[in-house]
């Protein structure tokens, strides 16, 4: 999935709620880019074997919500700069829990 949805600038929503990602291991650069968007809920993402989710979300400077309730880190190798220009508004729902990043 790396760079699958990358610098997508007028993306404004997007349902990922039927995406399989049991057996993906690369994120990297998923949604970096995506300057327009607003509210992702990508809660049924599975990503036990993800290792790499480098700017994953970097330059969404529009991005206020992100639901990750089943974040599981354990295997992740790479996490930089994964929200890297994002608004300072961002509220993620990380582990059922509201944080502001």
């Amino acid at each position: 999935m790396r760079y699958m949805f990358c610098n997508c600038s007028s993306l404004k929503e997007l349902n990922l709620s039927n995406f399989n990602t049991n057996n993906v291991t690369d994120m990297c650069e998923m949604f970096f880019g995506c300057s327009s968007l607003k509210e992702l809920d990508i809660s049924n993402f599975n990503i036990n074997n993800v290792i790499d989710m480098h700017c994953m979300f970097a330059y969404c400077s529009l991005l206020k919500e992100l639901n990750l309730p089943n974040f599981n880190s354990n295997n992740i190798i790479n996490m930089e700069d994964m929200f890297c220009k994002c608004s300072n508004d961002l509220r993620c729902n990380i582990f059922n829990e509201n944080k502001d990043i």
